[in-house]
């Protein structure tokens, strides 16, 4: 299996630019969420840990009581890869309905 690559900055700003609630560079992308309660915000990390398990590609959360901070970035590759933006888009179809923070 190829190691994923990092993307060039270019490539980065243009998900970013498609990805509505992210933010970020070819560093690190990132987003905040407000769930509406702890146990929503508990509920929507164990449905992003299903889906990083089933990538084997695991984001760093940060949880204040019902806003979470979600980001993203491939440490071995030295930046933003492919898998960080597929990441983003699925965290993105599982908190529909959820506040950008």
């Amino acid at each position: 299996m190829s190691r994923p690559q990092a993307l060039p900055a270019e490539e980065v700003a243009a998900a970013v630019a498609e990805l509505t609630h992210w933010d970020g560079d070819a560093q690190g992308i990132y987003r905040r969420i407000e769930a509406g309660s702890f146990r929503a915000a508990i509920d929507l990390v164990d449905r992003i840990a299903d889906v990083a398990e089933e990538m084997d590609h695991h984001p760093d959360i940060d949880i204040r009581y019902s806003c979470l901070r979600i980001a993203v970035v491939t440490h071995d590759a030295g930046g933003v890869t492919e898998l960080d933006v597929e990441l983003a888009r699925r965290v993105d179809a599982l908190s529909d309905g959820a506040a950008p923070a």
